[in-house]
């Protein structure tokens, strides 16, 4: 899949791409040498920048200072938080101030100068003119810049980070960047490296994530504007660090809370390409009460067997795999809650690599909660696929639940024939139940054999006729909104303004501004580092006009403006960069009766999270 792909790989396979079209969408013309150059450079920034993110997550202060020259030209720091002022609903904003004797938080401003996007300095090191820090409508800002010593501003950092009780994350991130003409990179090496004394501008992104002194979630985030030049000691070392923003969003009620090893259904798995974890597939879970106690319970598949806890009612689960039956039997990647049979309890089917699998609850016909494998007698087993998920909806108004398998290929074996509009993964399946137990699979018939490497998909009746119809979003291929004609499914996703040709992760309807109309969320990747580069191939276009940035820019959502047309609202509601994103959706995460939107995301990090 397009996350299997290296951050260093992607890049390459985009710049390649990119610069293949760019006399057919008007990119800038550069010399491509130079531009591997740069991205090389940009890369090995990008990675040293990770490690500076694990240092300031752990605190590791000596660490950090291996990223600062003795001397550099920067501003006091901000570390003095100001007080929380709420925001929407149950999040707060605070902006912060640097401590400085005898000026109120008013009085103090940031005089940063920028030129093509970083800030200059004057000849006596101190950088004119004026950018306001974006703290939340506060006006509290940072001082000018002026030559300061390693220790000094080792220490206003260290007593920003002392806000924070706990950090769980923090990262560093290189949104655009300008080298010098004669700053080189190594040459064949394993991994970008700057040859030292190499310098440049960037613009860096940071955040840290974690509990603050009063114990609430705290995301404090900024912009700075930095000079920076591969230092002997084989680290970029900052020269100029000059803050353009910082403010901190705060949760004021704490909405959820890691619960995975008290409540029984923590379970870990050996990393990633090591014994016991070399696939290429990934597993899921469902919820569904499956023995009728009125507490939802839980079917886990994993690489190799299945999990069944079940809620004991007082915030506990216990794993009733074995005496289910549910662990005995095969597993597979996503399972999917559903009473095929319609005799009033859940059963799971499983899509699978291989075939497909269908287990029988026998609660209903036998009075008590075990799973048989029904694969081979309904028919289901006897197609294979390369099933990453499924999706249960009658298609034909029968009162029978049919299956929809989103069908992928095996990548690392298969290459993509197109980075959107491939056409060489499996055929997506549709398999149509027969109101006897049985089902046949007539994906090709009913139009929707989709070979687009599909990653998820969901039914819903878009246009009101009362048949459902079916959004499937592919990974290499432009997304399908598939009409159901009543004997055939009809792909008109352009003519509804839903064709998207970002890299498909998952798919959610929901009523995000309760007009009574399903309006449409779809996953899709993200990019910081294929950002960078679209933006230096094609300075003057947008993620609208321009398919590779379509491809870097994140998830989308799509109003619903009646009889099943729809608009793209993305830009308009906010930004929805989702990174390495996966399914995730609509949800009302405070019960205040508005659809919120949850995107799960990551990926396989090694120590250093270079190769994320």
């Amino acid at each position: 899949m397009a996350l299997l792909l290296s951050a260093f790989d992607h890049r390459l396979a985009l710049a390649q791409t990119a610069t293949r079209r760019q006399q057919q969408q008007g990119a800038a013309q550069v010399d491509r040498t130079r531009l591997e150059v740069i991205e090389d450079l940009s890369e090995s920034l990008a990675n040293a920048l990770l490690e500076l993110s694990v240092a300031t997550r752990d605190r590791d202060f000596e660490r950090t200072a291996e990223f600062l020259p003795a001397r550099l030209t920067a501003g006091k720091f901000p570390a003095r938080p100001l007080p929380v002022k709420p925001s929407v609903k149950w999040i707060g904003t605070r902006a912060w101030t640097v401590d400085a004797p005898g000026q109120t938080a008013d009085a103090q401003r940031v005089n940063v100068s920028a030129r093509n996007g970083s800030p200059k300095a004057t000849a006596d090191g101190v950088v004119d003119a004026v950018a306001v820090v974006n703290a939340a409508s506060a006006s509290a800002v940072a001082p000018a810049l002026s030559v300061v010593g390693k220790e000094d501003f080792l220490r206003d950092w260290t007593q920003f980070l002392a806000h924070f009780s706990e950090i769980e994350d923090s990262r560093f991130k290189v949104k655009d960047a300008t080298f010098d003409e004669d700053a080189k990179a190594v040459l064949g090496a394993e991994v970008p490296t700057a040859v030292p004394g190499a310098r440049g501008q960037a613009r860096i992104a940071f955040y840290v994530i974690g509990r603050n002194r009063d114990g609430q979630r705290e995301w404090a985030r900024g912009v700075t504007n930095v000079v920076v030049r591969a230092g002997e000691n084989g680290r970029w070392q900052f020269e100029q660090f000059a803050l353009a923003s910082l403010d901190s969003l705060v949760a004021l009620t704490d909405l959820f809370s890691e619960v995975a090893v008290p409540a029984g259904v923590a379970n870990s798995i050996p990393a990633y390409g090591t014994q016991g974890n070399g696939g290429f597939v990934w597993h899921g879970a469902a919820a569904a009460d499956f023995n009728r106690d009125g507490w939802l319970d839980l079917f886990v598949t994993s690489a190799k067997k299945n999990f069944l806890y079940l809620n004991d009612g007082k915030g506990k689960f216990r794993d009733a795999g074995e005496e289910t039956g549910a662990s005995l039997l095969a597993t597979g990647t996503s399972p999917l809650v559903l009473d095929y049979d319609n005799d009033g309890d859940s059963d799971v089917f499983i899509s699978a690599v291989g075939q497909q699998i269908l287990l029988e609850n026998r609660l209903a016909p036998d009075g008590r909660l075990e799973f048989q494998d029904a694969s081979s007698e309904s028919g289901i087993g006897a197609t294979s696929g390369i099933g990453f998920s499924a999706v249960a909806g009658d298609v034909n108004n029968d009162g029978f639940l049919d299956i929809y398998v989103a069908s992928y290929n095996r990548y690392g074996q298969v290459t993509p024939d197109s980075w959107f509009r491939a056409t060489n993964g499996t055929p997506d399946l549709l398999f149509i139940n027969q109101g006897n137990g049985t089902f046949r699979e007539e994906a090709a018939k009913w139009g929707v054999a989709d070979s687009r490497w599909g990653y998820a998909a969901e039914f819903a009746d878009v246009n009101g006729d009362g048949k459902i119809d079916l959004y499937v979003a592919n990974d290499f291929g432009e997304k399908a909104m598939y009409i159901n004609r009543g004997d055939k499914f009809v792909d008109e996703a352009r003519e509804r303004g839903v064709l998207d040709p970002g890299n498909g992760m998952g798919v959610s309807f929901g009523d995000y501004n309760n007009d009574g109309l399903l309006d449409l969320h779809a996953t899709n990747m993200s990019s910081t580092a294929g950002n960078r580069i679209l933006s230096r191939l094609f300075p003057n276009s947008s993620a609208k006009d321009n398919v590779l940035k379509k491809l870097a820019a994140g998830n989308n959502l799509y109003e619903n403006l009646g009889g099943g047309k729809f608009k793209d609202v993305t830009a308009e509601v906010g930004g929805f960069s989702g990174g390495w994103a996966w399914g995730g959706g609509f949800i009302d995460f405070d019960n205040d009766g508005w659809e919120d939107i949850f995107t799960p995301n990551g990926f396989i990090s090694g120590k250093s999270m270079k190769d994320t």
